[in-house]
């Protein structure tokens, strides 16, 4: 169950838990970009010590540092991975500054088709970005650095960094893009990114998951927002710009070099080949980008939908036949009506703003805005039709062109965002990539539709926390041949219990070069004591703590025993004894006691004779009993001290405990470390056998 509460930069918690416990159940998602906002999309997790970021854009309102997230809420050297939803620079653009001028030392990933298009564009973006060379965020030689970091990830494929399992899903929107579900410690959560459940001409519609996660990130760019039936807003698009190019017009389209860009340059092509009328009007896709961006849609041909794959095996259906690039204004003969397409689509800059500044004062020229606008953009500011609009030269001008918003972002809408949540149900939802009153409205809409479900929706705003505690039971799963016989209840299971990540496994010592890549070894040790008193005394002194002290008869030269089997002592010379033993924590707790025995008979001054021995009084024997746990315990536990009655105090970092020796109870407000005495007790008891004092 998970307890979710949002808490501002700075602000303090509304709950606290003391418990080291209840801080490890913590996980925290901070959204440091697209918090209330659309752009800059980057959100931190982090859970169990693990840190994962989705997502790494800039905002294409703002220009320079201005753009970033805001990378200074975290630190950079902490994030394990890094993962990239899509290519559009919203989502991605910020990453040569996060992989080049900050600490970032984790991995990152993106899919095949995104990192060869992210290429591209972002090379694309430096060379139209028109700030000041101080105010670049990265060059050129940047980006090319980067390419040798980023790592690709196939749709389904399942990858493990550091404990943290990941793998992707087809979220439709543009060409690569995943939705990206992570796991921590068995908690999942699944990040959208930008997602699309409509099929469109080209791209296949987002999956949907085959579980629910625990938390869902999902966008929400159009908020309670309907998408017109395709086929009446292709129809729409195709009317303005046949009757716009008729009364010899101009038809500027803002649009990003990808994405969207194919999707309408598929539709106006077959709309062109199906009007002759039409043949003698140019139509020009204006990017610097565009013959590298169709190499690179038509290298991913199986990536897309089943339509452009049937055609695909006639003829390429991005080989158009009635549109040509256009590289720059220079080189545009610009006489009579046409179409250009021209990035970027927010008219910030670049090719598609040139063009607006030549044409918007004349009232035969169109400009059809396809797709989602961002806050700040001129795009964002003409669709609200403002009688004049300022110049790139800082002069201002009437606005006669007329403008049409004719959405075909590739974005989900309400109904496609409800039905995804039905299907999916995860029990936390949390919204991101969203305008504040879209986003709003899209909450209060959720919250009524799953009010019987008892979701929680949470809209975080940028550098605003969002926590929830997730109770994890630790399970151990018996593998190889101990997984062979079902054991019967209260029966002990021993192997070796091997840690991957957030997984355990119990195994055999036999199988662990099978399942792991992890080997055994023995560990054999031998340890000189200085003793010079008969070895009678040290065997009788044995037998009465040990029940199984052997004297091995195929070593008669050389007096020696062996202590349950594990441990062999030999006297060697009149001057001292040696002990051997295979390492392991029984075997190491006897030689350590059967050593502190040994110290114990040489400290108590002449020699003894074995009869003598055999002589001393039970309470003499009790006495020797109590040393030899004494020097376990200090050997465990360092600080020991002998208490009233003959308890043991053991101070652990400002913790104590009282152990009695008779009954092994203890008292201790720590309950880690009373465990830990308990157990530490009951593993001498059985290595040691309780001399009478016990047996009463």
């Amino acid at each position: 169950m998970a307890s979710t509460m949002t808490g501002g930069q700075g602000s303090a918690l509304k709950r606290r838990e003391s418990t080291a416990t209840r801080e490890g159940d913590r996980l925290t998602i901070t959204p440091l970009g697209a918090g209330n906002e659309v752009g800059r999309s980057c959100v931190y997790m982090s859970y169990k010590g693990k840190t994962i970021l989705f997502d790494c854009g800039i905002h294409p309102a703002y220009s320079g540092m201005a753009a970033l997230p805001y990378f200074d809420e975290i630190d950079p050297s902490t994030i394990d991975v890094l993962l990239v939803t899509h290519f559009h620079l919203d989502h991605a653009a910020s990453l040569p500054y996060f992989l080049e001028k900050t600490t970032f030392k984790g991995r990152v990933f993106m899919t095949h088709a995104t990192k060869a298009i992210y290429r591209l564009l972002l090379s694309d973006y430096v060379k139209v970005s028109k700030v000041s060379v101080e105010d670049m965020l990265y060059d050129e030689q940047d980006i090319l650095r980067t390419m040798d970091k980023i790592e690709v990830i196939d749709f389904h494929q399942t990858l493990e960094v550091n404990g943290i399992r990941f793998w992707c899903y087809t979220a439709g929107h543009v060409l690569g893009a995943a939705m990206f579900m992570v796991d921590i410690a068995g908690v999942r959560v699944l990040y959208t990114g930008d997602y699309s459940r409509e099929e469109d001409r080209h791209l296949r519609a987002a999956e949907i998951p085959q579980f629910s996660p625990d938390i869902c990130i999902i966008e929400s760019t159009y908020g309670v927002q309907l998408h017109q039936p395709r086929l009446i807003r292709e129809k729409r698009f195709t009317d303005v710009i046949h009757s716009t190019v008729s009364q010899g017009g101009r038809v500027l389209i803002p649009a990003f070099a990808l994405g969207r860009a194919q999707e309408l340059l598929l539709i106006l092509d077959e709309y062109w080949s199906n009007h002759a009328e039409l043949h003698n009007i140019p139509i020009y896709y204006a990017s610097p980008l565009a013959k590298r961006c169709m190499a690179v849609y038509q290298t991913y041909i199986n990536s897309m939908n089943e339509r452009i794959r049937n055609q695909f095996a006639n003829s390429n259906p991005f080989d158009f036949k009635h549109i040509s690039p256009l590289k720059s204004i220079e080189n545009f003969d610009d006489v009579g009506p046409s179409v250009v397409m021209a990035s970027p689509g927010g008219l910030q800059s670049g090719l598609s703003r040139q063009l607006f500044d030549k044409w918007c004062t004349d009232k035969k020229n169109a400009c059809v805005i396809p797709g989602y606008v961002v806050e700040g953009t001129l795009a964002k500011t003409i669709i609200n039709e403002p009688k004049e609009v300022t110049l790139m030269n800082g002069l201002t001008s009437p606005l006669n062109m007329q403008v049409y918003y004719i959405s075909f972002s590739a974005h989900a809408d309400f109904a496609q965002t409800s039905t995804f949540l039905k299907e999916l149900m995860p029990p936390n939802i949390i919204l991101v990539h969203g305008e504040a009153n879209e986003m709003a409205r899209l909450k209060q809409k959720l919250i009524t539709q799953f009010a019987d479900r008892n979701a929680k929706i949470i809209s975080p705003k940028n550098c605003q926390s969002v926590e929830m505690y997730f109770s994890s039971e630790k399970m151990a799963k018996t593998i190889g041949r101990l997984a062979e016989k079902t054991p019967e209840v209260g029966e002990t299971v021993s192997g070796l219990l091997v840690k991957k990540g957030f997984t355990y496994q119990i195994m055999a010592p036999d199988d662990l070069h099978i399942f792991s890549q992890l080997s055994t070894a023995n560990i054999t040790q031998r340890i000189s004591v200085p003793y010079s008193g008969a070895f009678g005394v040290i065997k009788h002194r044995l037998k009465q703590i040990y029940e199984s002290v052997e004297a091995p008869s195929e070593e008669p030269d050389v007096p020696t025993l062996i202590v349950h089997e594990r441990v062999t002592i030999r006297q060697e010379s009149e001057n001292y004894v040696t002990l051997q033993w295979s390492s392991d924590p029984i075997s190491d707790m006897v030689s350590d006691s059967v050593v502190a025995m040994i110290l114990n008979i040489s400290r108590e001054g002449p020699k003894v004779t074995a009869v003598a021995e055999a002589k001393k009084t039970e309470e003499e024997t009790e006495k020797m009993a109590q040393k030899v746990i004494y020097a376990l315990f200090v050997s465990l536990f360092g600080d020991v001290k002998i208490g009233e009655e003959g308890t043991l105090v053991v101070t652990v970092d400002g913790d104590v405990a009282r152990l009695d020796g008779k009954n092994g109870e203890v008292e201790c407000e720590n309950e880690g470390l009373k465990e830990r005495v308990k157990t530490a007790f009951r593993r001498i008891q059985s290595a040691v056998r309780p001399i009478p004092l016990s047996a009463s």
